[in-house]
């Protein structure tokens, strides 16, 4: 019988043991890493979203998720906002007095923190239905000659001007609302949240 040490197994062993252990360190490890990632149902309760808005040019708009709810950002034209007084006399609510439906710094007269930038939620207060993009003035749009620009629910006719300010005689019975938000720079936006109150509903 040899008392020689047979290396070659030593080293397999070795190996071996080192892999199973380090197997077993990520399986125990793993539920640590899970647990410091928001769950899809965080996200879906309000996790705030960034939006990068460099690219977004005049009369353009982009659609973001939000709590599941699909936000609009429009950035408005200087003809967009020219536009918006001529139709207070045709709104339900031209100066954003329905207090739920905007935080305290969106009630103005573009419903925005930076008068180009309008930020809504794409949710009718009808009946939640998803409004059409009808940005496009006049005859292009398909609302008629004297349309100004703004979103169009095909459900049951309402319709909203380019601050979500609803028009008087259709079932919506209050504008599109402001989610809260605020901006990180010139070109990122924070959905929200806001500089009032951090996680704001």
């Amino acid at each position: 019988m040899s008392a020689g040490v047979d290396r070659d197994k030593r080293r397999f062993l070795t190996l071996l043991t080192t892999g199973v252990g380090a197997i077993g360190a990520g399986f125990a490890a793993t539920p640590f890493v899970l647990s410091m990632t928001p769950t899809a149902r965080a996200r879906a309760a309000g996790a705030p979203v960034e939006v990068d808005v460099s690219k977004l040019e005049a009369g353009q708009m982009m659609t973001v998720e939000w709590r599941g709810k699909p936000v609009w950002i429009l950035r408005r034209t200087k003809e967009m906002l020219a536009s918006l007084p001529a139709l207070n006399n045709q709104l339900v609510d031209p100066e954003s007095k329905v207090v739920d439906q905007q935080p305290a710094y969106a009630a103005n007269p573009a419903r925005s923190l930076k008068p180009e930038l309008l930020v809504l939620v794409g949710i009718c207060t009808h009946l939640g239905c998803s409004p059409s993009q009808k940005i496009q003035v006049g005859p292009a749009s398909g609302m008629g000659d004297d349309w100004t620009g703004g979103f169009f629910c095909p459900c049951h006719g309402s319709k909203f001007d380019l601050a979500g300010r609803v028009f008087k005689g259709v079932p919506a019975p209050t504008n599109l609302p402001v989610p809260p938000h605020m901006f990180l720079s010139d070109t990122r936006i924070l959905i929200g949240e806001d500089k009032n109150k951090k996680g704001a509903a």
